[in-house]
Protein backbone atom coordinates (compact mmCIF):
# COMPACT_ATOMS: atom_id res chain seq x y z
CA UNK A 1 0.00 0.00 0.00
CA UNK A 2 1.32 3.46 -0.87
CA UNK A 3 2.12 5.49 2.21
CA UNK A 4 1.34 9.22 1.89
CA UNK A 5 4.36 11.47 2.08
CA UNK A 6 5.24 15.01 1.13
CA UNK A 7 8.50 13.77 -0.39
CA UNK A 8 8.99 12.73 -3.97
CA UNK A 9 10.44 9.23 -4.49
CA UNK A 10 14.14 9.32 -5.21
CA UNK A 11 16.07 7.22 -7.69
CA UNK A 12 18.95 5.51 -5.93
CA UNK A 13 21.37 6.69 -8.59
CA UNK A 14 20.91 10.37 -7.75
CA UNK A 15 24.17 11.21 -6.00
CA UNK A 16 25.42 13.78 -3.56
CA UNK A 17 29.13 13.68 -4.31
CA UNK A 18 31.26 14.23 -1.25
CA UNK A 19 34.45 13.82 -3.21
CA UNK A 20 36.33 11.81 -0.60
CA UNK A 21 39.39 10.14 -2.08
CA UNK A 22 42.43 8.32 -0.82
CA UNK A 23 45.26 10.83 -1.10
CA UNK A 24 47.72 8.14 -2.13
CA UNK A 25 45.86 7.55 -5.39
CA UNK A 26 46.21 11.06 -6.88
CA UNK A 27 42.50 11.23 -7.58
CA UNK A 28 42.37 7.89 -9.39
CA UNK A 29 39.35 6.59 -7.50
CA UNK A 30 35.63 6.89 -7.16
CA UNK A 31 33.69 9.43 -5.15
CA UNK A 32 32.75 8.13 -1.79
CA UNK A 33 29.22 9.18 -2.63
CA UNK A 34 26.08 8.82 -0.62
CA UNK A 35 22.88 8.64 -2.56
CA UNK A 36 20.82 11.79 -2.33
CA UNK A 37 18.44 10.42 0.27
CA UNK A 38 17.42 12.45 3.32
CA UNK A 39 18.68 10.88 6.52
CA UNK A 40 22.06 9.56 5.38
CA UNK A 41 23.74 11.50 8.18
CA UNK A 42 21.99 9.51 10.91
CA UNK A 43 23.98 7.12 13.08
CA UNK A 44 23.59 3.56 11.92
CA UNK A 45 23.73 4.46 8.22
CA UNK A 46 26.73 2.86 6.50
CA UNK A 47 28.42 2.72 3.14
CA UNK A 48 31.09 0.24 2.03
CA UNK A 49 33.94 2.07 0.32
CA UNK A 50 36.98 1.65 2.59
CA UNK A 51 38.45 -0.84 5.03
CA UNK A 52 37.17 1.26 7.93
CA UNK A 53 33.63 0.90 6.57
CA UNK A 54 34.13 -2.86 6.38
CA UNK A 55 35.40 -3.00 9.95
CA UNK A 56 32.38 -1.02 11.17
CA UNK A 57 29.95 -3.35 9.42
CA UNK A 58 31.78 -6.41 10.74
CA UNK A 59 31.42 -5.11 14.29
CA UNK A 60 27.74 -4.37 13.69
CA UNK A 61 27.09 -8.00 12.75
CA UNK A 62 27.26 -8.87 16.43
CA UNK A 63 24.87 -6.20 17.65
CA UNK A 64 22.38 -4.99 15.01
CA UNK A 65 19.33 -7.16 14.40
CA UNK A 66 17.44 -5.71 11.43
CA UNK A 67 19.48 -4.67 8.41
CA UNK A 68 18.09 -2.76 5.44
CA UNK A 69 20.32 -2.68 2.36
CA UNK A 70 19.59 -0.05 -0.28
CA UNK A 71 20.69 -1.38 -3.66
CA UNK A 72 20.61 -4.86 -5.17
CA UNK A 73 23.91 -4.69 -7.03
CA UNK A 74 27.08 -6.61 -6.18
CA UNK A 75 27.90 -4.62 -3.04
CA UNK A 76 24.34 -4.73 -1.74
CA UNK A 77 23.91 -8.45 -2.32
CA UNK A 78 27.28 -9.38 -0.85
CA UNK A 79 26.50 -7.36 2.28
CA UNK A 80 23.07 -8.97 2.49
CA UNK A 81 24.61 -12.44 2.17
CA UNK A 82 27.13 -11.81 4.95
CA UNK A 83 24.54 -10.28 7.26
CA UNK A 84 22.05 -13.07 6.67
CA UNK A 85 24.73 -15.72 7.25
CA UNK A 86 25.42 -14.03 10.60
CA UNK A 87 21.78 -14.43 11.56
CA UNK A 88 20.62 -10.90 10.93
CA UNK A 89 17.17 -10.07 9.57
CA UNK A 90 17.86 -8.56 6.13
CA UNK A 91 15.74 -6.56 3.70
CA UNK A 92 17.15 -5.46 0.33
CA UNK A 93 15.48 -2.55 -1.47
CA UNK A 94 16.18 -2.42 -5.21
CA UNK A 95 14.73 0.09 -7.65
CA UNK A 96 15.00 -2.17 -10.73
CA UNK A 97 12.59 -5.08 -11.35
CA UNK A 98 15.42 -7.56 -10.66
CA UNK A 99 18.77 -7.49 -8.87
CA UNK A 100 21.83 -7.32 -11.14
CA UNK A 101 19.54 -6.90 -14.15
CA UNK A 102 21.74 -4.34 -15.86
CA UNK A 103 24.78 -6.64 -15.65
CA UNK A 104 23.35 -10.15 -16.01
CA UNK A 105 19.99 -9.64 -17.70
CA UNK A 106 16.61 -11.04 -16.71
CA UNK A 107 17.31 -14.78 -16.52
CA UNK A 108 20.34 -14.60 -14.23
CA UNK A 109 18.84 -11.66 -12.35
CA UNK A 110 15.93 -13.94 -11.42
CA UNK A 111 18.42 -16.60 -10.35
CA UNK A 112 20.14 -14.27 -7.89
CA UNK A 113 16.78 -13.03 -6.63
CA UNK A 114 15.73 -16.59 -5.85
CA UNK A 115 19.12 -17.34 -4.28
CA UNK A 116 18.65 -14.56 -1.74
CA UNK A 117 14.99 -15.20 -1.07
CA UNK A 118 15.68 -18.91 -0.52
CA UNK A 119 18.16 -17.92 2.20
CA UNK A 120 15.65 -15.72 3.99
CA UNK A 121 16.45 -12.30 2.53
CA UNK A 122 13.40 -10.08 2.11
CA UNK A 123 14.23 -8.82 -1.40
CA UNK A 124 11.91 -6.05 -2.56
CA UNK A 125 12.26 -4.84 -6.15
CA UNK A 126 10.72 -1.92 -8.03
CA UNK A 127 11.00 0.16 -4.86
CA UNK A 128 11.49 3.93 -4.64
CA UNK A 129 13.09 5.46 -1.55
CA UNK A 130 11.70 8.53 0.18
CA UNK A 131 14.01 8.91 3.18
CA UNK A 132 15.86 7.24 6.01
CA UNK A 133 14.01 8.01 9.23
CA UNK A 134 15.38 8.04 12.74
CA UNK A 135 14.90 8.77 16.39
CA UNK A 136 17.39 10.39 18.73
CA UNK A 137 19.84 10.84 15.88
CA UNK A 138 19.89 7.15 14.93
CA UNK A 139 18.33 5.42 11.92
CA UNK A 140 15.19 3.43 12.68
CA UNK A 141 13.88 2.67 9.21
CA UNK A 142 13.62 3.48 5.51
CA UNK A 143 10.47 5.07 4.13
CA UNK A 144 9.58 3.85 0.65
CA UNK A 145 6.68 4.17 -1.77
CA UNK A 146 5.40 0.92 -0.24
CA UNK A 147 5.62 1.94 3.36
CA UNK A 148 8.12 2.08 6.20
CA UNK A 149 10.75 -0.66 6.50
CA UNK A 150 12.04 -0.85 10.11
CA UNK A 151 15.81 -1.01 10.53
CA UNK A 152 18.45 -1.09 13.23
CA UNK A 153 21.13 -0.53 10.58
CA UNK A 154 21.00 0.78 7.00
CA UNK A 155 23.62 0.04 4.35
CA UNK A 156 23.69 2.15 1.21
CA UNK A 157 24.97 -0.26 -1.42
CA UNK A 158 24.64 2.13 -4.36
CA UNK A 159 26.10 5.49 -5.26
CA UNK A 160 29.61 5.30 -6.70
CA UNK A 161 30.63 7.66 -9.48
CA UNK A 162 34.09 8.38 -10.92
CA UNK A 163 35.92 11.25 -9.22
CA UNK A 164 36.96 13.19 -12.31
CA UNK A 165 37.24 16.62 -10.67
CA UNK A 166 41.05 16.64 -10.61
CA UNK A 167 41.26 15.59 -14.25
CA UNK A 168 38.68 18.16 -15.32
CA UNK A 169 40.50 20.91 -13.42
CA UNK A 170 43.67 19.88 -15.26
CA UNK A 171 41.92 20.33 -18.60
CA UNK A 172 41.75 16.63 -19.43
CA UNK A 173 38.87 15.22 -21.48
CA UNK A 174 36.21 13.66 -19.29
CA UNK A 175 33.32 11.56 -20.59
CA UNK A 176 31.95 8.88 -18.28
CA UNK A 177 35.36 8.88 -16.61
CA UNK A 178 38.79 10.20 -17.55
CA UNK A 179 39.11 9.48 -21.26
CA UNK A 180 42.22 7.55 -22.26
CA UNK A 181 43.51 5.52 -25.20
CA UNK A 182 44.49 1.85 -25.21
CA UNK A 183 47.83 2.72 -23.57
CA UNK A 184 46.05 4.76 -20.86
CA UNK A 185 47.23 8.11 -22.21
CA UNK A 186 44.74 10.88 -21.55
CA UNK A 187 43.99 13.83 -23.82
CA UNK A 188 47.32 15.16 -22.56
CA UNK A 189 49.73 12.34 -23.60
CA UNK A 190 52.06 13.26 -20.74
CA UNK A 191 49.36 12.26 -18.25
CA UNK A 192 48.16 8.68 -17.80
CA UNK A 193 45.08 7.46 -15.92
CA UNK A 194 44.35 4.03 -14.44
CA UNK A 195 41.79 2.33 -12.26
CA UNK A 196 38.08 2.80 -11.61
CA UNK A 197 38.17 6.41 -12.80
CA UNK A 198 39.43 5.83 -16.35
CA UNK A 199 37.24 5.30 -19.41
CA UNK A 200 39.89 3.77 -21.64
CA UNK A 201 39.70 2.26 -25.10
CA UNK A 202 39.81 -1.52 -24.88
CA UNK A 203 41.43 -2.84 -28.05
CA UNK A 204 39.88 -6.31 -27.57
CA UNK A 205 36.36 -4.90 -27.44
CA UNK A 206 36.95 -2.10 -29.92
CA UNK A 207 35.38 0.53 -27.66
CA UNK A 208 35.97 2.50 -24.50
CA UNK A 209 35.22 0.86 -21.20
CA UNK A 210 35.30 1.86 -17.54
CA UNK A 211 35.56 -1.01 -15.04
CA UNK A 212 35.12 -0.82 -11.27
CA UNK A 213 37.14 -3.77 -10.00
CA UNK A 214 40.50 -4.20 -8.31
CA UNK A 215 41.65 -6.82 -10.85
CA UNK A 216 41.35 -4.28 -13.64
CA UNK A 217 42.97 -1.54 -11.54
CA UNK A 218 46.02 -3.72 -10.85
CA UNK A 219 46.38 -4.62 -14.52
CA UNK A 220 46.02 -1.01 -15.60
CA UNK A 221 48.61 0.12 -13.08
CA UNK A 222 51.08 -2.29 -14.65
CA UNK A 223 50.09 -1.15 -18.14
CA UNK A 224 50.60 2.50 -17.18
CA UNK A 225 54.13 1.69 -16.03
CA UNK A 226 54.85 -0.09 -19.32
CA UNK A 227 53.49 2.85 -21.28
CA UNK A 228 55.82 5.19 -19.39
CA UNK A 229 58.69 2.89 -20.34
CA UNK A 230 57.64 3.05 -23.98
CA UNK A 231 56.60 -0.57 -24.29
CA UNK A 232 53.90 -1.37 -26.88
CA UNK A 233 51.43 -3.11 -24.53
CA UNK A 234 47.73 -2.31 -24.84
CA UNK A 235 44.55 -2.44 -22.78
CA UNK A 236 43.47 -5.69 -24.44
CA UNK A 237 42.15 -7.94 -21.67
CA UNK A 238 38.58 -8.89 -20.87
CA UNK A 239 37.01 -7.53 -17.67
CA UNK A 240 36.88 -10.02 -14.79
CA UNK A 241 35.18 -10.16 -11.42
CA UNK A 242 33.93 -12.69 -8.92
CA UNK A 243 31.54 -12.92 -6.03
CA UNK A 244 30.74 -15.23 -3.12
CA UNK A 245 27.17 -15.20 -1.80
CA UNK A 246 25.81 -17.90 0.51
CA UNK A 247 26.77 -21.23 -1.10
CA UNK A 248 27.40 -19.62 -4.49
CA UNK A 249 30.84 -18.78 -5.78
CA UNK A 250 31.24 -17.49 -9.30
CA UNK A 251 33.65 -15.87 -11.73
CA UNK A 252 32.65 -13.70 -14.68
CA UNK A 253 34.78 -12.71 -17.66
CA UNK A 254 33.88 -10.50 -20.59
CA UNK A 255 31.44 -7.64 -20.98
CA UNK A 256 27.86 -8.51 -21.91
CA UNK A 257 24.83 -6.28 -22.23
CA UNK A 258 21.59 -6.98 -20.42
CA UNK A 259 19.78 -7.86 -23.65
CA UNK A 260 22.39 -10.33 -24.94
CA UNK A 261 21.18 -13.89 -25.44
CA UNK A 262 21.95 -16.19 -22.51
CA UNK A 263 22.96 -19.84 -22.95
CA UNK A 264 23.38 -22.14 -19.94
CA UNK A 265 25.56 -25.25 -19.82
CA UNK A 266 24.28 -27.41 -17.01
CA UNK A 267 21.28 -27.01 -14.73
CA UNK A 268 20.85 -23.79 -12.77
CA UNK A 269 18.77 -25.62 -10.16
CA UNK A 270 21.81 -27.74 -9.29
CA UNK A 271 23.78 -24.63 -8.38
CA UNK A 272 26.63 -25.71 -10.69
CA UNK A 273 26.58 -24.36 -14.23
CA UNK A 274 28.23 -22.10 -16.79
CA UNK A 275 26.40 -19.23 -18.46
CA UNK A 276 27.37 -17.64 -21.75
CA UNK A 277 26.19 -14.38 -23.29
CA UNK A 278 25.89 -14.04 -27.07
CA UNK A 279 25.39 -11.05 -29.34
CA UNK A 280 25.18 -11.46 -33.12
CA UNK A 281 26.54 -14.98 -32.74
CA UNK A 282 29.65 -13.90 -30.82
CA UNK A 283 30.41 -14.81 -27.21
CA UNK A 284 30.50 -11.58 -25.21
CA UNK A 285 30.87 -12.97 -21.68
CA UNK A 286 30.86 -16.15 -19.60
CA UNK A 287 30.23 -16.95 -15.96
CA UNK A 288 31.15 -20.12 -14.09
CA UNK A 289 29.01 -20.79 -11.01
CA UNK A 290 30.44 -23.31 -8.53
CA UNK A 291 32.41 -24.81 -11.42
CA UNK A 292 36.12 -24.21 -10.92
CA UNK A 293 39.38 -24.07 -12.87
CA UNK A 294 37.63 -23.13 -16.12
CA UNK A 295 37.96 -19.36 -16.23
CA UNK A 296 41.01 -19.38 -18.51
CA UNK A 297 39.11 -21.61 -20.94
CA UNK A 298 36.14 -19.26 -20.82
CA UNK A 299 38.33 -16.21 -21.38
CA UNK A 300 39.64 -17.82 -24.58
CA UNK A 301 36.09 -18.09 -25.93
CA UNK A 302 35.23 -14.39 -25.68
CA UNK A 303 34.80 -12.79 -29.08
CA UNK A 304 34.47 -16.09 -30.92
CA UNK A 305 31.52 -17.20 -33.04
CA UNK A 306 30.13 -20.34 -31.39
CA UNK A 307 26.59 -21.68 -31.74
CA UNK A 308 24.31 -21.81 -28.73
CA UNK A 309 23.91 -25.58 -29.11
CA UNK A 310 27.65 -26.20 -28.83
CA UNK A 311 28.00 -23.87 -25.86
CA UNK A 312 25.20 -25.68 -24.04
CA UNK A 313 26.52 -29.18 -24.80
CA UNK A 314 28.23 -30.42 -21.63
CA UNK A 315 29.67 -33.36 -23.56
CA UNK A 316 31.85 -30.98 -25.57
CA UNK A 317 34.91 -29.89 -23.60
CA UNK A 318 35.38 -26.16 -23.28
CA UNK A 319 38.80 -26.49 -24.86
CA UNK A 320 37.23 -28.11 -27.93
CA UNK A 321 34.76 -25.32 -28.66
Amino acid sequence: MHEPSDREPLAVNEMDQEGACDGRSSGMCRHRSRTHIPGTGLAGVHTLRRIGDSDALRAALDESGRWVVIGGGWIGLEVASAARAAGREVTVLEQAPLPLQRVLGDRLGRYFAELHRSHGVDLRTGVSIFEIVGSGGRATGVRTDRGLVPADLVVIGAGATPNTALAADAGLKVDGGVVADERLRTSDPAILAAGDVVNARNSALGRSLRVEHWDNAIRQGRLAAKSILGRPDRYDWQPYFYTDQFDLGMEYVGHARSDDDVVVRGDTTSGEYIAFWLRDGLVTAAMNVNVWDVNDDLRALIGRAITADRLADADTALGDL
